[in-house]
């Protein structure tokens, strides 16, 4: 509902020199970049990727050989420790002298060097299509999104996941190196801009297609995988949680919220008419009361995507639209890196 704002508010910040009453002059190469990503740009991003690394203290239950020594629990090289049998272990690793002697099973654990899949679920739709400070969320989450794939393809790790903009979709097995940053790249770029051209289309749609998204992907991701969701997360169907959950349990997942700065604050003091393409009202931010619901709104909305992180043990994190994204991604995982040593360190 916001679209009315863009258009009076985005020509001072995104396409600078033209008026509320004039067309906007075509966007110069560099405005361009905030509306747009191309493969050229995100290509250029591995250079910024730099200090993204991610820590080595991790959970990493793969089933692929690579450079990594992991708790992957597993038929491995080195024993660690024998513990009691949990469903799911493989039974060709029981321990039948310490089965025995307790009367409880026990499985054998193994440490060996893994890669690690990390997937990416990130939303390009129509909400997404909206910046009024430097660029659409979109494009930024693209920009993200290019990022930490770089960092994790500079690892050695598989890359993968699920790109959507509405309705459509494309979906990456992980794979390595080449391989798996390409295709990750041109879905990024192919489904911003299916984003910003296609209908503003009903809550209850893109529902709909958040829920089987996350659906898809945690079916899809195996144990141990390092997982980034990036979305402003608007309409979140409750019933996704219980797939975000599922996913949760067993991997590692960090969640980025995107948003720009004119939806945390309400814009400029002027009556501002709004339609999401169906619905039509009209914002008054001059009215403090008005002014203070529409900040409490965003703080809920934040508040409540945060607490759902909570509730799963993922790491949560915002990135606005006018911040800058190398130095803001770097800052929020060296935090997750300090909290989930801190979790997965024995006592």
């Amino acid at each position: 509902m916001l679209r009315a704002i863009r258009k009076r508010i985005q020509q001072g910040f995104v396409s600078s020199g033209s008026t509320p009453s004039q067309s906007p002059a075509p966007p110069a190469p560099s405005e361009a970049r905030g509306l747009a990503v191309s493969i050229e740009e995100l290509l250029r991003l591995r250079g910024q990727a730099t200090g993204l690394g991610f820590s080595p203290q991790r959970r990493v239950l793969s089933t692929q050989a690579g450079g990594y020594v992991s708790p992957y629990r597993g038929r491995g090289m080195e024993f660690e420790e024998v513990r009691a049998y949990q469903p799911g272990d493989d039974i060709r690793n029981m321990d039948w002298r310490v089965t025995a002697r307790t009367g409880r099973p026990h499985t054998k654990l193994f440490r060996e060097e893994r890669e690690r899949p990390v997937l990416f679920l990130v939303d390009l739709g129509p909400s997404m299509a909206f910046g009024t400070r430097v660029a659409f969320k979109s494009v930024v989450a693209a920009r993200a999104a290019a990022l930490l794939a770089w960092a994790a393809r500079d690892n050695g790790d598989r890359i993968g996941g699920i790109v959507f903009a509405g309705q459509r979709h494309r979906e990456l097995r992980p794979a390595a190196r080449e391989r798996g940053m390409l295709p990750f790249l041109r879905a990024l770029v192919t489904m911003q801009s299916a984003g910003v051209a296609s209908t503003v289309t009903p809550a209850v749609t893109r529902n709909g297609h958040w829920a089987e998204a996350l659906h898809r992907l945690a079916s899809a991701v195996r144990p141990g995988s390092l997982v980034f969701l990036l979305s402003d997360f608007r309409d979140l169907p409750h019933q996704a949680e219980q797939s975000f959950a599922r996913l949760a349990a067993h991997n590692d997942v960090v969640s980025i919220l995107v948003f720009d700065p004119v939806e945390a604050d309400a814009p400029p003091s002027d009556r501002y008419p709004l339609s999401d393409g169906q619905r039509f009202a009209v914002l008054d931010s001059g009215d403090p009361t008005v002014a203070d619901a529409y900040r409490n709104r965003f703080a809920s909305h934040r508040e409540a995507v945060r607490a759902l992180c909570h509730r799963h043990g993922s790491h949560f994190l915002t990135l606005a639209t006018n911040q800058p994204v190398p130095e803001t991604l770097r800052r929020g995982l060296i935090v997750h890196h300090r909290r989930h040593g801190a979790r997965t360190t024995p006592p």
